[in-house]
């Protein structure tokens, strides 16, 4: 838990340090919104389904016998992670710095 806080930590930070030149640079320069937010949705999500992942196989070791129902929940659950994962990287493309369509 402590290495999960200190990689967490250091995350936010690299993440602050790229945005500040980003956000400094107003209308008409480049916006890594997008990126970093598609970033921290790919880490996210990686983390998620690692943890199901690892979980599972600790849950067949000890109980073959369910083996085959702890498979089939964490195939939903790991597809689940990806589908609210896409949906998210969409959202963050779209908001890579490209202006919102305006009626009129």
């Amino acid at each position: 838990m402590r290495r999960s806080i200190n990689v967490a930590t250091w995350v936010v930070a690299i993440l602050v340090l790229t945005a500040a030149p980003a956000m400094a640079a107003g209308e008409g320069g480049v916006h890594f919104s997008g990126a970093i937010g598609a970033a921290v949705t790919i880490i996210g999500a990686g983390y998620g389904i690692g943890k199901i992942g690892t979980a599972a196989v600790e849950s067949m070791a000890r109980q073959p016998e369910v083996a085959d129902k702890i498979q089939i929940a964490m195939i939903i659950a790991a597809a689940l992670i990806e589908g609210v994962t896409f949906f998210a990287l969409i959202i963050c493309i779209g908001e890579n710095g490209a202006p919102w369509p305006t009626a009129g």
